[in-house]
């Protein structure tokens, strides 16, 4: 088998169990290089420290999978990573109350760079990295074989596959097509879902505990839920008994479908809610010039830095929407704001909150800190599994 060397000094990552390597931390290959393929992991002195799947087009060259040597990464392998990913998701899949979740999180179920969504009878899956590329028609077997869905969808159309040379997919992969009306039940609310053509895998799955607490939080309050999309977050909080919702998004498909849902749920948009086309940041300022307020503001926008140099202009953009939000709060209103930039640490995040709301002049109580769902878990030695975090404040 091909062995990647360490440079010196290098290897106390992979001895602590991360399951990144980065062509910086390489000093030599011996042997062919194959995208995707196998390959040993060797310190500088030629100790035997894990195996993991080759790529030299990708920034992250070597996607570690064992660190036992005896361990082969055969079809049994992945089954066995398949199945505990399945078990570990077992109360969920008990639930009637909740028909979609995450049941693959690529590294941190040990299968680095394989999203698998559970939406009832159908499977959404995305192949990120060249490794799993490489094995997709036996993990599409596999899935089939472990799990017996109705279908299985293929969504690999993200550009994080360019960073590993590959190209965008979309297609129905294995069994029938999900009907176009399909639905899914959350925590008991029905969402009209679309697979083949929805955000990510369809659904934003990792915010479903937090759109319960929030809707805890919404009786009696006039709510604002920017950045709005799929609308889910307003149906929790009308049906938490919230007074009034006000969704704002850029797209009119996005809020027809938020319409949508509301009355799925037995709401009417007409009366308990109203839909805002346009920029966020500017809709925001034009409340603000009106004098408008609201008891409860959610704000879940879009990830705004992809890359390290995204950073600055993503602290920016978190600190300007989270400054206007807390200007239009009333007194003892609620901020619910959130960021899934996984480069924003939650540190820098309560950061950029924190000179918000100087800049603002107004004091604020964080009252919980959020984060992704339990189906979306973070491995210890992988902390980069840590997405999505966000603050529930109250303005006080």
């Amino acid at each position: 088998m091909t062995t990647v060397f360490l440079a010196p000094a290098k290897d106390r990552p992979v001895r602590q169990r991360h399951p990144w390597i980065f062509s910086g931390a390489i000093d030599r290959v011996e042997g062919p290089i194959v995208l995707g393929d196998l390959v040993d992991v060797a310190d500088a002195r030629g100790e035997w420290l894990a195996r993991g799947y080759f790529n030299p087009r990708s920034q992250i060259e070597v996607r570690l999978l064992t660190w036992e040597r005896a361990e082969p990464v055969d079809a049994a392998f992945w089954r066995r990573r398949l199945v505990a990913a399945g078990a570990a998701r077992a109360a969920l899949a008990a639930d009637p109350h909740t028909t979609a979740y995450r049941l693959v999180y690529a590294e941190s179920d040990g299968v680095p760079g394989l999203i698998v969504d559970r939406y009832g009878d159908w499977l959404v899956v995305q192949f990120l990295t060249a490794g799993v590329e490489v094995r997709r028609e036996l993990l599409l077997d596999l899935l089939v074989e472990v799990f017996a869905p109705a279908g299985i969808v293929d969504r690999s159309d993200v550009p994080v596959r360019h960073q590993e040379g590959l190209a965008l997919r979309s297609e129905l992969a294995r069994g029938a097509a999900p009907p176009p009306g399909l639905e899914i039940r959350e925590n008991g609310h029905p969402f009209p879902v679309d697979l083949p053509g929805g955000q990510k895998t369809g659904f934003y799955l990792d915010q479903r505990d937090n759109r319960a607490i929030v809707g805890r939080q919404a009786a009696g309050r006039r709510v604002l839920n920017a950045f709005s999309f799929t609308g889910a977050f307003a149906v929790y909080a009308l049906a938490g008994g919230a007074e009034h919702v006000t969704n704002v998004d850029t797209s009119y498909d996005a809020l027809a479908g938020g319409e949508e849902a509301l009355r799925l749920n037995g709401f009417d948009p007409d009366r308990q809610a109203e839909s805002i086309a346009g920029d966020v940041f500017q809709v925001l300022r034009s409340y603000r010039d009106e004098g408008r307020r609201f008891d409860l503001i959610v704000l879940d926008p879009p990830k705004f830095a992809g890359r390290k140099q995204d950073l600055p202009g993503a602290a920016r953009g978190y600190k300007d929407i989270n400054l206007l939000a807390l200007g239009l709060l009333a007194p003892g209103g609620l901020l619910a704001t959130f960021s899934c930039s996984g480069l924003v640490t939650p540190d820098l995040f309560q950061k950029i909150l924190f000179g918000a709301s100087l800049d603002a002049g107004r004091d604020a109580q964080i009252i919980a800190k959020l984060s992704q769902g339990p189906d979306h878990p973070i491995l210890l030695s992988f902390p980069q599994g840590e997405y999505l975090k966000g603050l529930l404040c109250r303005v006080v």
